[in-house]
């Protein structure tokens, strides 16, 4: 048990949600059950935790390294391809309590992103580092390290070959779909792909208020499939893809990175809260249906009570929430699978 601060009050409330990532996932071709199945696995761990009295920090890392290992996920094990057929990989962490915060960027191979982000985090006087510099900080840092070879799972593969194989009709056609002046793929990347029925737009993340109160915040991703070398995408940025802070919320997001660091997405939600005396709720749902566009993305987040959203613009956004008044919900599209009841009335801690 990772107890917070000797003068901080526990109590038996805690929350937890978690994402997958949001896009266009097909009815009819996506392994939804598989899909539900990685969820609940990934909010039993965490829920399991919290409820021991784990910290949240501690918490989302763990659930978010689970994630990474799970192929089906556009994070560690289950990263996506570079235009050149190599990987690199981001992550961030940040505690709700302190501010502190860890992030990395365009890492080739460590088996978990968020772990080296966490380290940058605790052991460093660094936010972020990126590259070949927090590769070679993983193995000062005793990270486990993988070969390029451990990420290149065979849905990806696929994957790649298939849209490096249209990326290329398309520059022949004069299509609509080109590559643009820093050789990123832009045609219709949030449309259904042939293989699993699901294009979502990367990411992986978690966000937790444990018993002490504390928040904190976690995001992994293996970014944009044929994206330019050395391409950053929102979440390694705090502020546009992750944050934490226990004055206003813990926000995890996914979708199209761009946007999200020009609308500096996850700090807009907690500043509309703190300026602007907004609900969680009413926060989220402006930034997500006002500021940013239909099927940029979404984002789950937590409240200092406990409350917890998770609110997309797309067609969907693999997601899941648990609390300690017994939700346990994971769900796809619009429809939340419960495998216990909630309480009948709203109370902090079941919000959508």
């Amino acid at each position: 048990m990772n107890q917070t601060s000797s003068q901080e009050a526990e109590t038996p409330n805690w929350a937890l949600a978690i994402h997958g990532g949001a896009g266009s996932a097909n009815r009819d071709t996506t392994d939804a059950e598989g899909y539900r199945q990685a969820l609940r696995a990934a909010l039993a761990l965490g829920a399991e935790q919290l409820a021991a009295g784990e910290a949240s920090v501690q918490v989302v890392e763990n659930v978010v390294s689970a994630l990474e290992d799970d192929e089906r996920f556009n994070a560690g094990r289950g990263s996506v391809f570079t235009s050149i057929g190599t990987h690199e990989m981001d992550a961030a962490i940040m505690d709700g309590r302190t501010l502190a915060c860890g992030a990395v960027a365009a890492v080739k191979n460590v088996r978990n992103p968020i772990k080296l982000a966490r380290r940058v985090m605790e052991d460093t006087p660094h936010v972020l580092i990126s590259g070949p510099g927090a590769d070679d900080f993983a193995v000062i840092s005793g990270v486990e390290r993988r070969p390029q070879a451990y990420f290149n799972t065979e849905r990806q593969l696929q994957r790649f070959r298939e849209l490096r194989a249209q990326r290329r009709a398309d520059e022949q056609s004069g299509g609509d779909a080109v590559t643009n002046a820093l050789g990123d793929y832009t045609g219709n990347a949030g449309a259904p792909d042939s293989l699993g029925g699901a294009s979502h737009l990367g990411t992986v993340g978690a966000v937790a208020m444990d018993r002490y109160g504390n928040l904190a915040a976690a995001t992994s991703t293996g970014g944009t499939m044929l994206k330019r070398i050395g391409r950053v995408g929102d979440v390694p940025v705090i502020g546009a893809g992750t944050y934490a802070n226990n004055a206003t919320a813990a926000i995890s997001c996914t979708g199209r990175g761009e946007e999200f660091i020009r609308h500096a997405v996850a700090h807009d939600v907690s500043a509309l809260i703190s300026y602007g005396g907004l609900s969680l709720a009413e926060a989220v749902h402006q930034v997500i249906r006002e500021k940013l566009q239909p099927g940029d993305g979404g984002l789950i987040a937590v409240s200092p009570d406990g409350t917890i959203v998770m609110e997309f613009n797309t067609n969907a956004m693999f997601r899941g929430a648990a609390n300690s008044l017994g939700r346990f919900d994971v769900g796809i599209w619009d429809e939340l699978q419960s495998r216990r009841a909630a309480p009948a009335q709203a109370t902090p801690g079941t919000g959508q």
